[in-house]
């Protein structure tokens, strides 16, 4: 990277999963956390769900995307990849937030897990009842 290409920084969450999202001008290539997103979102799914702001705004092969992302599982980092590319994308241009907004990608997803309950085995479940 050289000094002069402006640099667009988005961080996204979803689930226990942070992502730091940095956007360029390029050509499309995307990385996350030092590897191909391909090679990293092994599953098509989880990388069409991280790159689809891009889609949106049909900038996909006119940006570079750079991600360090942490914590949780390949779902919860493939949301917040895709939330984080989706902020970055409207510091980028203002006029696009509209259009992110509308496919869903600007508001954060808010569910977490429910934390499990003093007697039961987990959050919602309990133990079997016995009438005798």
């Amino acid at each position: 990277m050289s000094a002069d290409k402006a640099i667009f920084t988005g961080t996204g969450r979803r689930k226990t999963s942070t992502a730091r999202v940095r956007l360029f001008e390029g050509s499309g290539k995307l990385v996350v956390n030092d590897r191909e997103f391909d090679e990293y979102f092994s599953h098509e799914n989880f990388s069409k769900q991280a790159y689809s702001p891009l889609l949106t705004v049909e900038l996909r092969d006119k940006i570079d995307v750079v991600a360090k992302v942490q914590g949780g599982g390949v779902a919860g980092q493939a949301g917040a990849v895709a939330h984080g590319i989706a902020r970055a994308l409207q510091k980028l241009n203002p006029e696009l937030r509209a259009a992110l907004k509308k496919a869903g990608h600007i508001t954060r997803d808010p569910r977490e897990k429910e934390r499990k309950k003093a007697g039961q085995p987990g959050a919602r479940k309990r133990f079997q009842f016995s009438k005798r």
